[in-house]
């Protein structure tokens, strides 16, 4: 019965270990990670509630004027008359009712109003998340360079430990002096500190991005994949700014802005005419002496004369607005085309950058370290020699990876730029 508790409880660790590694192996996408943030994300969340807050004055825009109704006594006996006292014998009883009647559409123009300050929140929205996305494609990017400078720095220390134990094969057999193995052995340290700094690294950048996706995982468990490499193929510049002048909401936002200043300025001028107010009552006064006058209707009709008040402020002001929100709409033009070219010339120079070590430092880089490394152990050229082609491999290696994280940020910044995902 124990020996079967035994067996049980080492599986049930086993099962646990599997599924704790299962877990630490479950890489998230660019797509996966994006949906992620967007969901969980308290900034974004936070902005999403004033959407819905804007959408609530919509229905406060959309409400008529409340009507009115008075009730109101009067004629009462105070004194008595002739010895009687008959308080509410002559007393007269109204019941009014009036409505304010909204002329020039106002109310459909103050919805108008309030639906477009929507549309501009969301857009205001929408260009936050592009600003936040853009920090998160970051953080996505630097994790996943640490990830290959971290892979670049485990190669390196094998190949140099490889290296290493056939220096300590031809020590034995009397090749080479002690004093050869030695200065080849003090030389890995380098290559043990770039991979610990490797490792703290990428475990540094992890830390930035869950940190982003608000998330309390261990960092152990959490792995990002992607492919970390470049593109040489390119759109031309213009469709990149066709796009950008149909997509980048914060541009949308200032269009909406002036679309809103020019239905402020009419909600202004419909302000300023006069609005009627249609009363009717019936009124119940005993006092009459024709007995089928005690029951009587009336009715009203109450008009503003706006003699000096005819809302000259707003309007002026609103016509101003109009002209205000076409500057800073032309002014985001102009900063939209910019960001663009900007970013899509960072990129192209990038691109021009890893054309050549993809096609040539690369391939030569490895050649000369096998090279140099066969002739080494081979005793046809100089330690310092071997040495050299070591460290030339290690720097050009690296130097790649560091442009191919120097692409990924840049192409980044043009979709930041653009206002979508142009550029995976």
């Amino acid at each position: 019965m124990q020996r079967g508790a035994r067996r049980l409880f080492a599986v049930i660790v086993v099962a646990a270990c599997l599924a704790s590694q299962s877990r630490a192996q479950t890489a998230l996408t660019w797509s996966q990670v994006k949906a992620k943030f967007e969901a969980a994300n308290p900034t974004l969340q936070a902005a999403k509630i004033g959407i819905d807050e804007s959408r609530a004055q919509e229905i406060t825009a959309s409400l008529r004027p409340n009507p009115g109704l008075t009730l109101g006594a009067d004629g009462t006996q105070l004194v008595p008359y002739r010895g009687v006292w008959q308080p509410f014998l002559g007393t007269q009883y109204t019941t009014t009712f009036s409505y304010l009647r909204e002329r020039a559409h106002k109310r459909e123009l103050r919805l108008e109003s309030a639906q477009k300050g929507t549309a501009i929140t969301e857009s205001q929205q929408s260009d936050l998340e592009r600003g936040l996305l853009f920090g998160l494609r970051g953080a996505f990017v630097q994790t996943l360079q640490a990830k290959a400078v971290l892979a670049l720095a485990k190669e390196n220390l094998d190949y140099f430990d490889r290296q290493l134990s056939i220096s300590q094969e031809r020590l034995n057999a009397g090749d080479i002096a002690r004093v050869d193995l030695d200065r080849i052995a003090m030389q890995r340290v380098q290559y043990e500190s770039d991979y610990q700094t490797a490792l703290v690294s990428l475990r540094t950048a992890k830390i930035q991005l869950l940190t982003l996706l608000n998330d309390r995982i261990p960092v152990d468990q959490f792995e990002v994949t992607g492919p970390f490499d470049f593109s040489e193929q390119l759109a031309p510049l213009d469709e990149f700014r066709n796009v950008a002048v149909a997509t980048r909401p914060d541009l949308k936002a200032a269009s909406q802005a002036v679309e809103k200043a020019d239905t402020d300025h009419r909600l202004a001028i419909a302000n300023g005419s006069t609005d009627p107010t249609f009363s009717t009552w019936w009124t119940h006064n005993p006092s009459f002496n024709n007995p089928f006058d005690n029951e009587t209707l009336g009715a009203s009709v109450s008009i503003p004369l706006r003699i000096f008040d005819r809302n000259q402020g707003e309007k002026e002001r609103t016509r101003l607005d109009i002209g205000h929100a076409e500057r800073l709409r032309d002014a985001t033009k102009a900063q939209v085309f910019s960001d663009v070219d900007s970013a899509y010339a960072t990129l192209v120079s990038t691109i021009n950058l890893l054309r050549p070590y993809k096609s040539t430092y690369l391939p030569t880089a490895t050649r000369v370290r096998d090279t140099i490394s066969f002739a080494y152990q081979h005793g046809g050229v100089a330690l310092v020699d071997y040495l050299d082609a070591q460290r030339d491999y290690r720097a050009v290696q690296v130097s790649f990876i560091n442009l191919v994280g120097s692409y990924l940020t840049a192409a980044s910044q043009l979709n930041l730029a653009v206002g979508r995902e142009v550029i995976q």
